[in-house]
């Protein structure tokens, strides 16, 4: 059975940062892209940041480029995302995914994680 958890929300003051975790289990870690997706409260899931099995390929959404970092360290099975400058606009759940290759399509995933809350304040 996989599994993906979260790790690493919570409150905090626009300019600060945060570091969210996500541990798998379940399967060869090594071999799949991940993904980190937002969902803020009336609003779709979408694609923060992902990354590709080996790491060498990455992608970030417009707004986040410059202030957030993917990781991921296949010896540990997890993947990291370094949110650095936060803004209120940033607020939302996050959710990491799994899945054969880097897309923006949260229907291109078949593994996800429960999320973590992350909540940026003025």
């Amino acid at each position: 059975q996989v599994q993906l958890v979260e790790s690493g929300g919570g409150l905090v003051q626009a300019g600060g940062s945060l570091r969210l975790s996500c541990a798998a289990s379940g399967r060869t870690f090594s071999m799949y892209a991940m993904g980190w997706f937002r969902q803020a409260p009336g609003n779709e899931r979408t694609l923060v940041a992902a990354i590709s099995w080996n790491g060498g390929s990455t992608y970030y959404r417009d707004s986040v480029k410059g202030r957030f970092t993917i990781s991921r360290n296949n010896a540990k099975n997890t993947v990291y995302l370094q949110m650095n400058s936060l803004k209120p606009e940033d607020t939302g759940v996050y959710s990491c995914a799994s899945g054969p290759a880097v897309s923006t399509y949260p229907a291109d995933y078949d593994y996800w994680g429960q999320g973590t809350r992350v909540t940026g304040s003025l």
